[in-house]
């Protein structure tokens, strides 16, 4: 069971990296009257998991926790290198930095992650670490297994988004545990997709939340910092 334990304290929305100061472009979208009600919300977060996550950063965290099982360094740092290239403006890049930043020096003085063999070190190597490159070193230190991984992965962004939506449309709370649940169903079959997805097959085109990102970079009013 202490494998799952571990999975629940990453996936945790009180891990703290800062997760709910970001929006990752919906705060704008409800700026500009895009996403205004729970349907809108709905269409917008399951769009974004749908052809963002799961085919982009899902694959990538799963290729990462392969590389770090099998102490394969180089292949961690050019996936890390590739997620942050993939990053379309300054507020998306600076985030995950944050948050990768965040969670290694938690990493680093966690006894659960530091006192394992050569873990510490082999994390505090990676130039730039990214929250991808940090949260995956976490799991596969602890015996997590890819297919229990990435729907807690998947979850954790879920769950932030939707929780987002209730502060920024606003939604109740009710209409919050309605996406939860409508769109966390979706996640065992993405989740699978993902584990199986070549490389070269990785996309994150999502130009409307490259758009989104962008144009909240200069929002004047903004209760999150993407």
């Amino acid at each position: 069971m202490l494998p799952l334990i571990r999975l629940l304290q990453l996936a945790s929305p009180v891990l703290p990296v800062g997760a709910y100061t970001y929006s990752q472009g919906l705060e704008w979208a409800v700026e500009s009257g895009a996403v205004r009600d729970e349907a809108a919300a709905a269409r917008w977060i399951g769009d974004l998991l749908e052809w963002n996550l799961a085919r982009f950063e899902a694959p990538l965290v799963a290729e990462l926790i392969r590389a770090w099982d099998e102490e394969e360094d180089a292949k961690v740092a050019a996936l890390n290198a590739d997620f942050l290239a993939s990053r379309e403006t300054d507020e998306l890049r600076a985030e995950t930095v944050q948050m990768g930043y965040s969670l290694v020096r938690l990493l680093a003085d966690l006894d659960a992650f530091a006192a394992l063999p050569g873990r510490r070190a082999r994390l505090l190597a990676v130039e730039t670490p990214s929250f991808p490159a940090a949260w995956s070193a976490a799991a596969a230190a602890w015996g997590i297994p890819v297919d229990m991984a990435l729907p807690a992965y998947l979850w954790a962004w879920l769950e932030n988004q939707v929780m987002a939506a209730v502060k920024a449309v606003p939604l109740g709370q009710s209409a919050g545990q309605r996406l939860l649940a409508t769109l966390g169903a979706r996640i065992p079959t993405l989740a699978v997709q993902a584990a199986a997805l070549p490389e070269g097959e990785w996309s994150n085109f999502t130009p409307g939340l490259a758009l989104a990102s962008s144009r909240h970079e200069t929002q004047y009013t903004r209760l999150f910092r993407s």
